[in-house]
């Protein structure tokens, strides 16, 4: 799965009470029923009914009807990418339900795609649920190929961060840093405006090519945010923060080499990059290059991976029990294990069940508060302007 190196562009639970309003209003009477399931107060419910409301699910029915469906289907998943092995494993171990990874190297257009292919016909090659860049959101829920449901954690997910009615949600994100090689840079940069004094010249790296990479769109997009504070007018900010960065010679050429990679070598001394990607090289390089990762001061801009649940899941209830898991406290942690920060971070950190641990390898809290999130509408926007006027940087002297 690719998603890392390219980069993404915040519940209202069902009450008992709610339980009994939803089955009054589907006619659903007190009486045992064939194939309904019991809640606590002895009332029998249809679970299917429950399918057609977006309302969290009571955990023991949820879990009771998943476990009769047996299996739950993912897309484009790896078990290296964003500690989802061990998600993967603590989610089967716990409730004895058999995991089906499929295509594991599709990119998010693929995985909305084979929603589409295998709506009508269903089976074990289709997808139950997908994690995909927030950008194609929108378009799925108007396609109609997302169902909606509100985790039980739904309130401690940012609004800005999650479709209203829970047709797709945010799951973790990153944001961009200077991934900066200790071992040759003397002073670590701190913000944007520091890139451009001369100390640096010969030693600033784009994580990608802005014509067709995303964290590269991303990071010109975050250096305009550096100057005007505001997500609308930073893209043209950025073009000029680029402009000056070339003209100034402290910008390197783009190659087809990946800067990341080249970072042990001395060839590409600073790379703005993803937090996650940086402090995984940071990891790797132990004991051979000193890496730090910065998040500047200012223009902090959050890239977001969203989850969403077929409409045409052939497991709907473990798609649901899915989705329960991944935004709990222990799978959330899991993610920050993996260093994709989870959608529930400043929750987790306000009620302090980030072990001291794992925060220690991270960069401070701190500095993710102040963290923008743009619209899906103002992501499509950014890139399009960037990758019209990337031009405008590399014919500049």
């Amino acid at each position: 799965m690719s998603k890392f190196p390219e980069g993404p562009h915040y519940p209202s639970s069902l009450s008992r009470r709610q339980l009994l309003k939803l089955g009054a209003a589907f006619g659903l009477s007190s009486v045992v029923l064939g194939g309904c399931a019991p809640t606590s107060q002895g009332t029998m419910v249809d679970p299917k009914t429950l399918l057609e409301s977006s309302a969290s699910i009571p955990i023991d029915i949820l879990v009771e009807q998943a476990k009769k469906e047996g299996v739950i289907s993912t897309i484009s998943l790896t078990r290296d990418w964003a500690n989802y092995g061990e998600i993967i494993d603590s989610f089967t171990q716990k409730y004895g339900i058999e995991y089906n990874g499929l295509h594991t190297d599709y990119d998010s257009a693929q995985e909305v795609e084979e929603i589409r292919k295998t709506k009508d016909t269903g089976g074990e090659q289709a997808p139950d649920v997908v994690d995909i860049g927030i950008g194609l959101t929108q378009a799925g829920k108007e396609e109609g190929l997302f169902a909606p449901y509100k985790v039980s954690t739904w309130d401690t997910i940012p609004d800005n961060l999650k479709d209203p009615e829970g047709h797709w949600y945010g799951d973790y994100y990153g944001v961009l840093t200077f991934v900066v090689s200790r071992t040759n840079v003397k002073n670590v940069p701190q913000d944007w405006a520091d890139l451009l004094k001369p100390e640096y010249k010969g030693t600033i790296a784009l994580g990608g090519n802005p014509l067709h990479s995303s964290v590269a769109t991303n990071t010109i997009w975050a250096a305009g945010l550096s100057r005007t504070g505001s997500l609308d007018t930073a893209p043209e900010a950025g073009i000029e923060f680029f402009k000056e960065l070339h003209q100034s010679g402290n910008f390197l050429p783009l190659t087809e080499d990946d800067p990341i990679v080249t970072m042990e070598s001395g060839a590409t001394p600073i790379v703005l990059h993803w937090d996650y990607i940086g402090l995984t090289l940071r990891d790797q390089l132990e004991g051979n290059v000193d890496v730090e990762i910065v998040v500047p001061q200012s223009g902090i801009l959050g890239g977001t991976y969203a989850q969403a649940i077929s409409a045409y899941a052939p497991h709907p209830f473990a798609a649901r029990l899915w989705v329960e898991y991944l935004y709990s406290d222990e799978a959330q942690l899991m993610w920050l294990k993996g260093y994709a920060h989870p959608i529930r971070y400043n929750d987790l950190v306000r009620r302090g069940v980030v072990p001291e641990e794992l925060a220690a390898k991270l960069p401070p809290a701190k500095s993710y508060e102040k963290a923008l999130f743009p619209t899906v509408d103002q992501i499509t926007k950014a890139v399009e302007y960037i990758r019209e006027n990337w031009h405008r940087v590399i014919a500049s002297e």
